[in-house]
């Protein structure tokens, strides 16, 4: 009794000190710099107590004021351009070949006189119009800046009017000769110096207008936030981080390690109340490496990116403990994890609105992940549940879609992708390090067509359609009571898979009389039969197998008798004692529902094979005597499997077998006249 005691206290030890640990974990994860999470929206009601300035800090310009002010000094910027003497040179030479061209000397005179002023492109020459620039700098060969007014600076259309009209002929005549062609622009814009000269007047800018006091009043509960206390509170927000680097509190740290202890209690409550099966160490450090996983990420994004926290798939952690678990824990451990991250996160009322809704979806969807489209599909409706919400919530709150930040569209579009790929990873992972089996993993052992199988019904082709003729019959009486059917069809697929070892000593693959058993002792033979369970196992575990799967090879015999040669070694014993146990298996007994399915399928299709007659009766009494013989002999004491499972396993049974072996149409011959 002492020694059951002390283990036990081990064992909380043990767990106290996992839970302690995680809690520290959690906490230490924690971004611990201070976020100012208030909510507030302009023109709305302050929901907030009385807030007064926590230390002084300056008003900035909002973004619009900024642009503005940055506009306006555009009107006192003055460009800088390069003229080009090439370009001159380039249509002088061009004049000079042209014959009989009127007053030529005029021509060249007046293109020196324009292309020295200075020809720049119409659309440059509009910009700086629009912008007010009343002034440029032109700069010629020798690198003399020369400011002249931007309204004596010549475009084409300018330069040409300009030419036309001071000619010593008529306009009219001008205009024959196409003079457009000797005209084109020779200014460059100076882009380094123009943008030195743009940023120095820029850096004049002042980003604040004034300072609050510390202990100045800024707004009170029912205010409605105005224009100017709208840009205090953004002014606040911005500089609270900087002024308040830690939470240095000891009772914020309290509050926060309380509260994280509370919640995690909650949930180990809930699995020690309603999950007690799933308390093993093992268990308790997939739980506490998925939590640390979420919140992790979820601090890490805080910390350095708090505006995207909702691009973490929080819905993950509900997804992978659903796949090896149940709804129910899976939800649990989902609402516990969003609740301790909403303590970090900037605005924890739309969080939780928006993450707890989305894990139900996640659970609701995803009963089992044994295609790829399943997770698309659910995937797709966690986008949808955060779109709606977040849709929703400005319009009760703001009355209208002006709010909306539509940036964390895409980030619930890159949060639902990363489901998609995700979970794959984490379940390859967590089957090699915890040995959980996913139903990803049963639908590719319960392909027929892989290595295993395809040698097994190769190798004994006769045990090979009993298995399937067990699968199929497992698969419906597992679907009846509410069982994994993935699990007790693939267990069953491999439940004999030991008989591919000595594959002519068992009658479904041998044809002929030449059985080797006929001349070995009874003990001997039965000794033969019992080993294809060991034989299994070590075929299992050879090609890898999940020791859920291997679970069924050592059970479906569990501890029976191999009942021909014991019951013939009796009959043949003259009155000497048969030693019962040298005919026993010696495996476990059915540990599962799944297992118990097994074992009972297993025993009555093979007995069914040796029914001289097919009928409703026949088969009725063979499914019964069979299982009631298992019940008798306690085979299912250790699964968790009801009575009146029981009973609909066998009805499940009886129909099937009578489906199977029903008597068929005979085709009539055609009659010979």
């Amino acid at each position: 009794m002492l020694k059951k005691i002390s283990k036990k206290h081990i064992q909380w030890g043990i767990y106290s000190l996992l839970f302690a640990g995680t809690v520290f974990l959690i906490f230490e994860m924690f971004p611990h710099n201070a976020q100012f999470d208030m909510q507030y929206e302009l023109g709305k009601p302050w929901k907030h107590e009385l807030l007064t300035a926590p230390f002084d800090f300056p008003i900035y310009k909002t973004e619009r004021e900024l642009k503005a002010e940055k506009d306006s000094l555009k009107k006192f910027y003055t460009p800088y351009y390069i003229i080009s003497d090439k370009k001159l040179n380039s249509q002088l030479e061009k004049l000079a070949k042209e014959r009989n061209f009127p007053a030529p000397n005029y021509l060249k005179k007046a293109l020196q006189m324009v292309y020295n002023q200075g020809i720049m492109d119409n659309k440059s020459y509009e910009e700086l119009v629009e912008t007010q620039v009343r002034e440029v700098y032109i700069s010629d060969s020798a690198n003399i800046w020369r400011k002249i007014l931007l309204k004596n600076v010549f475009t084409i259309r300018s330069a040409y009017d300009f030419i036309c009209k001071n000619a010593p002929i008529s306009e009219d005549s001008m205009h024959i000769y196409n003079i457009n062609r000797f005209l084109v622009d020779n200014l460059t814009l100076d882009k380094a110096k123009s943008e030195m000269m743009l940023n120095d007047l820029q850096k004049k800018i002042s980003p604040t207008v004034g300072m609050v006091q510390a202990g100045e009043r800024i707004i009170d509960k029912g205010e409605i936030v105005k224009y100017q206390q709208f840009k205090i509170l953004n002014s606040l927000k911005k500089e609270y981080s900087e002024h308040v680097k830690e939470r240095n509190s000891g009772w914020v740290m309290f509050g926060e390690i309380w509260f994280i202890a509370a919640l995690l209690f909650l949930f180990a409550l809930y699995l020690y109340t309603f999950r007690a099966d799933f308390i093993t160490y093992k268990n308790a450090i997939f739980f506490i490496v998925m939590i640390i996983m979420i919140v992790g990420a979820a601090a890490a994004t805080v910390k350095f990116a708090f505006q995207t926290v909702d691009i973490v798939p929080f819905a993950l952690l509900a997804i992978i403990i659903r796949i090896f678990f149940d709804s129910r824990t899976a939800l649990f451990a989902h609402i516990i994890t969003v609740l301790i991250v909403s303590l970090f996160v900037p605005t924890p009322y739309l969080f939780l609105l928006l993450h707890i809704p989305a894990g139900m979806v996640a659970v609701s969807s995803l009963k089992q992940l044994t295609r790829r489209s399943q997770l698309v599909h659910c995937a797709l409706f966690i986008f949808l549940t955060y779109a709606f919400i977040y849709l929703i919530f400005n319009i009760i709150y703001s009355g209208s879609l002006s709010a909306l930040r539509w940036q964390l569209y895409v980030v619930f579009a890159e949060n639902a992708l990363l489901l998609l790929f995700v979970p794959y990873i984490l379940i390859l992972i967590f089957e090699k390090i915890f040995g959980y089996l996913s139903d990803i993993t049963l639908v590719e052992l319960s392909n027929i067509n892989n290595k295993l199988l395809m040698e097994f019904s190769m190798r004994a082709p006769g045990s090979f359609q009993h298995i399937m003729q067990v699968s199929t019959l497992a698969g419906a009486a597992a679907q009846a009571i509410n069982a994994n059917v993935l699990l007790a069809r693939t267990g069953a697929l491999y439940h004999d898979i030991g008989k591919m070892k000595n594959p002519h000593i068992f009658t479904e693959n041998n044809n002929s009389d030449n059985n080797p058993l006929k001349n070995m002792p009874y003990e001997e033979a039965a000794q033969m039969i019992i080993s294809h369970v060991a034989d299994g196992v070590k075929i299992a575990e050879n090609y890898g197998l999940p020791a859920k799967v291997i679970a069924f090879i050592k059970s479906h015999h569990g501890k029976s008798v191999a009942r021909y040669f014991y019951n013939s070694a009796v009959n043949n014993a003259d009155n000497q004692e048969v030693d019962k146990n040298k005919f026993s298996y010696h495996g476990n007994k059915p540990a599962t529902k799944e297992e118990a399915i097994v074992m009972m399928a297993d025993a009555v299709e093979a007995a069914s094979r040796s029914l001289k007659e097919y009928n409703e009766t026949t088969i009725g009494n063979l499914v019964e005597n069979i299982i009631n013989t298992q019940i008798e002999e306690h085979s299912f004491s250790n699964a968790a499997i009801t009575f009146r499972n029981v009973e609909v396993v066998k009805r499940v049974l009886k129909n099937k077998l009578l489906t199977i072996y029903h008597s068929r149409i005979s085709y009539p011959e055609i009659r010979k006249e």
